[in-house]
Formats: structure tokens, sequence, C-alpha cells
């Protein structure tokens, strides 16, 4: 098997494979480069040391059987035979799902969660998006510090457990989307600056030195971290990525990485016949990250909407701190705005930034379905101190709110696992760092953050705790309990009547008309001949549509279509959807 790794500043460089060590020569054609030969078959344990040093890990290992201080292994991705016969599946249309794997179940693994991948295409998503599975100390975490970005966690089950997970999830018609982190990597275990400028002083991140994008050796780094993303979508067979927090990547060059990643990925797209695609998230509300190469934009395919998010929440909970106070002035009429315009602030001041945010996106040119849309996802959840769902604090009704005007929303739905039962378990912050210093920084750090906004520290989950992370596991047994199956059969009716209206698919933001009533607390949505009245108040409110003759597609609670004044009486905190008849 031929070897190879990068190492520009080493003198000599071996490598170390299957209790054999061995010199690696200068490849002549590309500076920088070391190349090798060694009799590696499958599983082969290996490793390479920079001028006499200690033997690492590769940089681009398939597979850490060890965790990301052990040796690497060889990975044949040849050698899984592929069940299903798959095409793709584009996201125009989309209902994404995420999901992190080691909460997903109490096993932890991707098997364990392959396994409930039937209850997902029965609520009839059609995406499901993997929290990162890149290899990082210990057994549960979240997944963004990890290390090693070619390979897959062991603990979760490594490549072989991935590829059975997308092969199932592609049996039952079901897209895999993966959430990549490329703006930092993991604190511990991170062995990439031992072979070369992998990281640059230039910039900094809330996470130390930035990746090196523009720096001396930065024409590598970014071959690094692209090469890795294609890896993910034609070894694993997967749909499309999310990219963790591009507002971090820290890019001086004329050609920003975002552009040139998502050039490579067309091109791979096309190589194979099958759509993929690039999911961002930003916080810039900068509608280039969206545009199309050909309109000089950076060619994403789409991006995480917060706005739709922070909107929506304050206007259902009523919280205010935080980035929730630019919305919290005037809650539905920031939802109505990003309804119909998609970014909240726009050009707008932001007081929680102190100074003016965003830029209009042109909705004659950007449609809707480049903005994902949520109620919740595992940072608005996990990120909060006790790591509480909307669930913990508000009425079924409420949620079901939530539901209609997410599923029903022009944007690309997405929901967090367990949402659509309106599960009563946490999803908190839990870590499981191996290094005890560490361990006790994170700790220390999170009850601080807390504190200062008025948390007890004792009040705080320690993310070291097995319990935070046993916690945060769905429990099965929740749907076939009344009121979490009465959530259940409602999310599954939004999606339903979502794939089957084409005007909810419409992504004409321009064509969206939103009423709202301040006082009253109601909201109405027009999607072409589908309308949308939301009730959020306590008590029965009469809602005026403008049109007489109505049919009920789907309602909380019974409802009769509205009257010959066009006015429809919906009870307090209840929905329903409506169509001309």
């Amino acid at each position: 098997m031929r070897f190879e790794v990068w190492a520009p500043r080493a003198d000599r460089m071996t490598i170390h494979c299957a209790g054999v060590t061995s010199a690696l020569e200068q490849d002549p054609g590309r500076a920088g480069w070391w190349t090798g030969e060694a009799e590696a078959p499958e599983g082969t344990r290996y490793g390479f040391a920079v001028d006499d040093g200690p033997v690492l890990p590769d940089p681009r290992s398939r597979r850490q059987p060890d965790g990301p201080d052990g040796l690497s292994a060889v990975v044949d991705q040849g050698r899984y035979a592929w069940r299903a016969e798959w095409s793709g599946r584009a996201l125009p249309g989309a209902v994404l799902y995420e999901l992190h794997v080691g909460t997903y179940t109490p096993e932890g693994t991707l098997d364990a969660a392959a396994e409930r991948l039937g209850h997902l295409a029965e609520l009839g998503v059609t995406h499901v998006e993997l929290m990162p599975l890149c290899p990082f100390p210990g057994r549960h975490g979240w997944g963004y510090e990890g290390v090693s970005l070619w390979a897959v966690h062991e603990p979760y089950g490594g490549p072989e457990a991935l590829k059975r997970f997308v092969d199932r999830a592609h049996e039952l018609g079901l897209g895999v989307v993966l959430d990549v982190v490329h703006n930092h990597l993991g604190p511990s275990g991170n062995h990439l600056p031992a072979f070369g400028p992998y990281f640059t002083d230039t910039h900094q991140t809330p996470w130390g030195s930035a990746v090196n994008l523009d720096a001396p050796g930065s024409d590598e780094v970014r071959a690094y971290l692209v090469g890795s993303a294609l890896a993910w979508l034609r070894d694993y067979r997967l749909d499309g990525l999310r990219l963790d927090a591009v507002h971090a990547l820290r890019d001086t060059r004329a050609l920003h990485f975002l552009e040139e990643l998502s050039t490579a990925v067309d091109a791979l797209a096309a190589d194979l016949a099958r759509p993929l695609f690039l999911i961002a998230e930003s916080d810039l509300n900068d509608p280039r990250l969206i545009t199309s190469r050909e309109e000089s934009g950076l060619g994403l395919h789409a991006q995480w909407n917060d706005d739709f998010h922070h909107a929506l929440h304050t206007t259902l909970t009523g919280e205010a701190q935080g980035y929730y106070a630019d919305f919290a002035h005037a809650p539905l009429a920031a939802l109505s705005k990003t309804l119909t315009s998609g970014y909240f602030h726009n050009g707008t001041y932001s007081s929680f930034r102190g100074r003016h945010h965003g830029r209009p996106l042109d909705r004659a040119r950007v449609s809707a379905q480049r903005l994902l849309g949520y109620a919740q996802t595992h940072d608005q959840i996990g990120n909060r101190a006790q790591g509480d769902r909307l669930s913990a604090s508000l009425s079924p009704g409420l949620l079901a709110c939530a539901a209609a005007l997410t599923l029903t929303a022009p944007f690309t739905p997405m929901l967090f696992m367990g949402e659509e039962w309106g599960a009563g378990t946490p999803w908190q912050f839990f870590t499981d760092h191996t290094d005890p210093e560490l361990a006790e920084a994170v700790r220390r750090g999170r009850r601080r953050e807390f504190a200062a906004h008025g948390w007890a520290e004792e009040d705080v989950p320690d993310p070291q705790d097995p319990a935070t992370r046993d916690r945060s596991c769905l429990d099965w047994s929740e749907p076939e309990a009344a009121r979490h199956a009465r959530v259940l059969a409602w999310y599954r009716e939004l999606i339903a009547l979502r794939h089957r209206q084409a005007d909810l698919s419409d992504p004409d933001l321009a064509a969206v008309r939103v009423a709202i009533d301040p006082a009253a607390r109601w909201l109405a949505v027009r999607r072409g001949d589908v309308r949308i009245a939301v009730n959020l108040a306590k008590d029965p409110a009469a809602i005026p549509l403008g049109i007489r003759h109505t049919r009920v597609l789907a309602a909380w609670d019974p409802v009769e279509a509205s009257g010959p004044d066009g006015v429809l009486n919906v009870p307090g905190e209840s929905c329903v959807v409506l169509t001309q008849a």
C-alpha cells in the first residue's frame, strides 16, 4: 500500500506500520510531501514520525480504533458491499431531521440509530442530518471538538457502521447529511501542528489560532479540508454536508475557501450523477453565502436561518435575554418580517451587537428553500443552562403552533430529534474529556458562564457527569403516551400536508403574506391558496382571513371553516391550515 503525508518542515519522515519502521522519501513532484510503500492490509495499524519524534496518527486517517491519540488503521473503502441503489435526494422539497448519534438511543451507536430510522420514514422527513462524527477524546460529547477530520468516532461504530447507517437510510428513501467542522479542531488529540502550518496566528477565533486558509502553506490546508469533505460525500455516499459556523472561517484570499469548496462539491455531484449540497451555519446574514457563483456569490446551497428561530422563540416564550432582545420588542412583527423577507436583520440595528447587522436578501434571486427554518436545534436547546426544550415550558397547543409555523413556512424545515413528540427529556451540554485539567476548565467555564446570567452554579449540570449525557438520551417509550402521541400525529399530518400541497413548497418569499394582531396574539399566513391561522393566546380568537369559502386541511383542535364574513374562530393556543374551497 502507498502512504503519503504532507510535512513541509520535516527533515526526515518515517512510517511505523505493523511494527516495522521505514523511511519515507520526498515526493519530487509535490513540495512538502513524503511517500512510501508498506504491506498494510485492512485494519493494519500505522503512524508517522516527524524528525524521529513520537509516532503520531495520520492527518488523513480513515480510522482511529484507539481514539485520537492512538495509531491509525488502514481502511479499504471498496470493501463494503452497498445494498441500496441510490440516485440521491436533492434539497428542494426537503424536510430535515437533526440527530445526535450518541443520544438518539441509549446505546449511542450508529447501528442502534439505524434501527430507529423506520420512525423517521413514517414521520415523513426526507433527510437525516447527523451531528459531527469525527473522533474526539472519550466516549460521549457533542462532536464539535473532533479531530481526525477523515475518520468516524470509534465508540459510534467506526467507518463500517456509518456505511451501514447510510445504507439503511437510503433503503428507506432517506438522504443523509453530515455536520462537519472546518473552523477549528478540538484542544485534545489534535496533532496536525506537528506536521505543518495547519493553523495560523494571523487570525484568532473563539477557539484560539485560526485554521490556516490564507497564510503561507494554506494551499495544502485548503486541499486537506476540501478532500475531507469530498471523501465523506464519495466514500460514505452522503447527500450533503452542514458546515459549522462558517463565519469563523478567516480567509482574506480572493477566492474564498467556501467558493472553492462549493465548486469542488458541484463537480463531484456531476461526476457521481447525483445531487449533493452544502448547508452553512452562519450568523452574518449575508445572502452572498447562498447566492450562486455565477451571480458572484459563494455558491453554497442553503444556510441555517437563526432569525426565524429567534423570532418564533420570543413569540412563543416571551424570553428577551441575550440575542433574543432584538426580536422581543415586537415578536410577532419580527416573525412576520422573517417569513416574508428571510432575514430579520437585513441591515437593521442590532442592540445585542451594538451595530447594524446583515444585508437584504433579494427575493427575486434567492429561493426561500435556501434558508432552513426551525423551532429547535441542538444549539438552541443545548446552550441553555439546563438544556430545556420548548416542551418543558409550553403547552401542547403552543407546541402544535410552533410545528405549524415551521412546517408551513417558505423555508426548508428542520426538526431536532424528539421534537416531533414533544420529548420530555432535556438535551444538555455534556463532555467526556480524558484530560483532567481540560475537564475541570470546561466544568468551571460552563458554570461561570451561566452564573453571569443569574443561574446558581449548582443548578448547571456538570458536563463531565455521565448522568448529564444519560438524561439527554431520548425516551422511546414517550411516543406511545397519549400526550406525546397527539403531538407526533400532528407532526406527521403537517409533514404529509407539506409534501401534498404545492403551495407550501413554493420557494417565492415575495408571494408570502402575513397578517398579525399583537394585542390578540394571532397571525395568519397566506401561501397561495393555503392559509395558516395561529392563535397563541389562551382565549379564542376571531381571525379575518379575507376569504369566505374554505376547507380545513389540518387543525390542532376542532374548528369550523370560516363563515360568510370570512372570519375564522380559532380556539386558544391552537392552529389550523385551510385552503379555498
